[in-house]
Order: structure tokens, then C-alpha cells, then sequence
């Protein structure tokens, strides 16, 4: 689906209220209608697509009230699937159909989606109630007021800095999160930046890093992963060295790389030595392995005498030989073998 087939919002006004009289009932045509307004927690969503009123149902564009929600949104072409993930709540509709998957139990949609040239369209009451989220249609103002369930439920660890923006160079410093504040996460920016809301309703932007905050999440930690080797591939081809500094980054051992790439990318401390970094973290099964986890191995006659950075699709990040250096290849073969545990550590 191309960005200008914005996904959209079906909202009709029996779904924004319960038992409307006639008098609420929102007007029947579009000629002279005055535009509706949508407020999201009190913010205007500037939409792509100006909400309309068709004969008493509102069409509202989907994207952006999502992403105000702090839900990620994938789109299958091939079904005609929306998925949309918010912390811990997965929604999955196919459009069309009476009913919606939500964390894996099936929910019953009143009035089914459907793709009107070319835009997909889908019941916003039912969507924002999954989300938790409350939906209030004033009828005087033409106006859709949505309300987020707002849980401070995330713990500042370290203190921290609230920007302006998601960038500590352009963006100023608000105010300094003291270690115990409580902070709401409205959307994960990327792997180093949340979006967050203060009990003292402040919105601004923290770091990700797991040392600032205990905020975690199936995405989040998606993300991290891919930045993690996304900065260790900058130094494919490295030279390998054994018991290389790691103050430096002209040479690696296989502790010193992945010690380096940790504290670069997700400021994660970890000891010097393979053997020591193996009892940080909690233990995963292969079966569990994503994107950043820690594999250890047994070399040079010790337990523990290899570390590598599991990079995805059975691919591991790693150093130990001179002519290969800081390289990518697959976890079999002596590997599997030589395979001791495994830890994540974020």
C-alpha cells in the first residue's frame, strides 16, 4: 500500500455515543456540513485526509490517531490485514469481516470494515476500546474527542532529560527526570527515543536505553536489536587481536567487541572477559533467540572462551580470527557444537 492510501477510521454516530436522540443524531449530507474536529488527550490530530461526514458517518484517518496511541501499525496486501500492537494489546481485523482478533480471542465487530477507493476503512469505536482508549462525539462542535488510557506505569531508573525533541543535540532540555518519577511512554520513536507524558502532564522525549528507564517491549526490543548490529556491522573486517584494549576500536577480541558495541549503542556496561559476560542477563533457549542476544562457547580449553552477538535469521556477529576478523556467519556447524548458553541482557 502506498503512503497516500492513508488508512482510515469508519466512525458512524451511533458508535460515538450510546442511545442518541434524534436531536445528536449527526447531520445527513456533506454540502454545508461544518468540518469535523478530532482531539486526541486534549491535542488537534492534524490529519492527511480532512475528516468528512457521508450521510451520518464520519470517516476519519487511522495513521495518525494510532500513532498519537502509541500503536504500530503493519499492513498485510495480500489478506487485506491490519495489525496494530500497543504495549502489551495486539489487534488483528480483516477487513470486511464481522469479527477481529484481540490478543488471539475473537471479538465481534458491529459494523465490518471495507476498502472504498482505495482506502481502507475501519470502525473507530471498536478500535479505540480495544486500545483502551474512550471516543466522546460533541455534537454542537461537530467535534470526536479521544481519551487514551494514561497509566504512569514506567519508572525512571537513572535521571534523565526531557527534551523538546528526539535528539540531544538539537533538542533542548525541559526538565530532569529524578530516578522514581513515574512517566507514561506515548510511542517509541526509534531504538534511543521515547515519547513520554509526566504526571505532571509535560509531553517530551527520553532516552530508550534500558539503563534510563524499566520500559520494555516486544518492538522496542526490536528496534535495539537492529541498531545493535546495525553498529557492529560498522566494523566488519576489523582486525582481530587477542586481549585488544577496549578503549579503542582499531582492534577487537571477541569480549572487546561485543563489550564496545553494547556501550556504544544501548550504554549497557558488561565485564571485560567472555566468562564474565555470561552471567549477565537473564538465560534464553535457542528456540527464544532474537536480535542481540549473547551466545557463548567453549575455546581454549576453557568453559566459556568465545562470545558472539546473535544477529538474526541463524546468523551470528563475531571476532576471533585474523583473517577474517569482525565478521557475520551462520551458528552451525562447530559452533552448534561448541554452543555453552545463551543470555539477553536488554
Amino acid at each position: 500500500m502506498t503512503k497516500s492510501k492513508a488508512f482510515l477510521f469508519l466512525l458512524t454516530a451511533s458508535m460515538l455515543y450510546a442511545a442518541p436522540t434524534h436531536a445528536e443524531t449527526a447531520p445527513q449530507g456533506h454540502a454545508t456540513a461544518k468540518p469535523v474536529t478530532i482531539y486526541i488527550d486534549g491535542r488537534e490530530l492534524q490529519t492527511e485526509v480532512e475528516p468528512l461526514n457521508l450521510n451520518g458517518t464520519v470517516l476519519v484517518p487511522m495513521r495518525g490517531i494510532f500513532e498519537e496511541e502509541g500503536a504500530k501499525l503493519t499492513w498485510n496486501n495480500m489478506n487485506k490485514t491490519v495489525t496494530a500492537i500497543k504495549g502489551s494489546t495486539t489487534l488483528t481485523y480483516r477487513i470486511g469481516e464481522h469479527t477481529a482478533s484481540l490478543n488471539g480471542k475473537a471479538v465481534s465487530v458491529d459494523v465490518p470494515g471495507q476498502i472504498t477507493n482505495g482506502y481502507t476503512l475501519i470502525p473507530l469505536r471498536f478500535v479505540s476500546e480495544a486500545l483502551g482508549s474512550a471516543v466522546k462525539w460533541d455534537q454542537d462542535t461537530r467535534t470526536v474527542r479521544i481519551t487514551s488510557t494514561v497509566s504512569y506505569d514506567t519508572s525512571i531508573l537513572w535521571g534523565v532529560n526531557l527534551r523538546s525533541l528526539p535528539d540531544a543535540e538539537k533538542g533542548s532540555s525541559l526538565e530532569m527526570l529524578s530516578a522514581g518519577a513515574k512517566v507514561h511512554v506515548t510511542r517509541e520513536v526509534n531504538a534511543s527515543w521515547l515519547e513520554v507524558q509526566t504526571q505532571d502532564n509535560r509531553t517530551g522525549y527520553i532516552s530508550a536505553k534500558p539503563k534510563y528507564t524499566d520500559y520494555t517491549s516486544p518492538s522496542l526490543a526490536g528496534l535495539q536489536g537492529d541498531a545493535l548490529i546495525a553498529y557492529g556491522k560498522k566494523y566488519l573486517g576489523k582486525p582481530y587481536v587477542f586481549g585488544a584494549s577496549p578503549d579503542q576500536t582499531n582492534t577487537f577480541d571477541c569480549s572487546s567487541f561485543v563489550k564496545r558495541v553494547f556501550q556504544d549503542t544501548l550504554t549497557i556496561e558488561l565485564p571485560r572477559v567472555s566468562y564474565d559476560q555470561a552471567k549477565v542477563g537473564k538465560e534464553v533457549s535457542l528456540n527464544e533467540l532474537r536480535k542481540g542476544d549473547l551466545l557463548f562457547f567453549s575455546a581454549r580449553g576453557l568453559d566459556i572462551g568465545h562470545v558472539a552477538i546473535y544477529a538474526g535469521n541463524n546468523q551470528i556477529l563475531h571476532t576471533y580470527s585474523k583473517e577474517l576478523g569482525v565478521h557475520v556467519e551462520a551458528f552451525d556447524g562447530q559452533w552448534k557444537k561448541r554452543f555453552v548458553t545463551a543470555r539477553r541482557v536488554f
